[in-house]
């Protein structure tokens, strides 16, 4: 495949298959929130691109710390992870997250988090969290490399990176970038059987409330 090229993003990644369910960390939004603006804004143009499946408002999410699948986890093991997640997090106040301007990958249309050292310390707390369960060994994503943002679409096929950045550029879309207030963190239950994300929300943790 073309190194321009982007390719599905549905891929059954390791783990995964068909009504396989994870439990994880986001921040998601309600549906009049200025991120989720960002869907009516971006719709026009996303519909334009064959290869790709725009999100929905109640699909929108940034991701920040994975626990594992639900048949791994046990409830009373997620539960604990939630209590010291609170804790932690309680530590933290509420910000403004600086999303944007958009940005194109192989596998989705979305805009970065211009200020992502807040979303760090979050993840950072998390793990602490994971880890007063289960060891610090046995968190999840412990090193990986976190860059923060915000999905508007994901790829079902192959495309012209190049082409999808100057469709942007052409539609007045390439410096977008909005300010959206973060106060709290979602544990959710997340899917992806149906081609989009989907989860069931566990609990959501506050900034900066014991």
């Amino acid at each position: 495949m073309a190194e321009d090229s982007t390719w599905d993003h549905w891929w059954w990644r390791p783990g995964w298959k068909l009504g396989k369910s994870f439990y994880t960390w986001h921040v998601t939004f309600d549906n009049d929130s200025p991120a989720a603006q960002l869907v009516e804004t971006f719709a026009p143009t996303l519909s334009q691109i064959p290869t790709m499946d725009p999100v929905a408002r109640e699909g929108l999410h940034i991701t920040i710390q994975g626990i594992g699948f639900t048949d791994d986890a046990t409830t009373a093991d997620v539960q604990k992870i939630s209590g010291a997640a609170a804790t932690y997090l309680s530590r933290r106040g509420p910000f403004d997250a600086l999303i944007g301007p958009p940005s194109v990958d192989k596998e989705a249309i979305g805009l970065p988090i211009a200020n992502p050292e807040p979303f760090r310390d979050i993840r950072d707390d998390l793990q602490l969290a994971i880890a007063d369960v289960w060891g610090v060994d046995q968190v999840p994503e412990r090193g990986d490399r976190f860059n923060p943002h915000l999905s508007l679409a994901y790829s079902t096929g192959v495309a012209s990176m190049t082409n999808l950045r100057g469709l942007l550029a052409r539609n007045g879309l390439s410096g977008i970038e909005v300010v959206q207030p973060v106060a709290a963190v979602s544990l959710i239950a997340l899917n992806r059987d149906n081609h989009r994300y989907e989860w069931r929300e566990i609990t959501k943790v506050p900034l900066g409330i014991p």
